[in-house]
């Protein structure tokens, strides 16, 4: 998941070095929380118009964990 998070965010950014995706340990009902870290020029690059590229992530990031059969949660940093 960290791998597809990286991928999708770096296609996105104009400094795609300074890109990067953690995971936090699973919460109490299973989720994993990821962090996509970019820089403060990038940012309004990875939450789009209205926040549709944000959402759009996190959308392509539930079906990619609905095959594996976990939870996951997607905020951006």
């Amino acid at each position: 998941m960290t791998d597809l998070l990286t991928i999708i965010a770096k296609g996105l950014v104009e400094a795609p070095d300074e890109v990067s995706v953690t995971a936090d340990e699973p919460l109490e009902d299973g989720t994993t929380v990821y962090h996509i870290h970019v820089a403060e020029a990038d940012m309004g690059r990875i939450i789009g118009k209205q926040g549709r590229i944000a959402k759009a992530i996190r959308t392509v990031a539930r079906s990619a964990a609905i095959r594996k059969d976990v939870k996951v949660q997607v905020e951006i940093d």
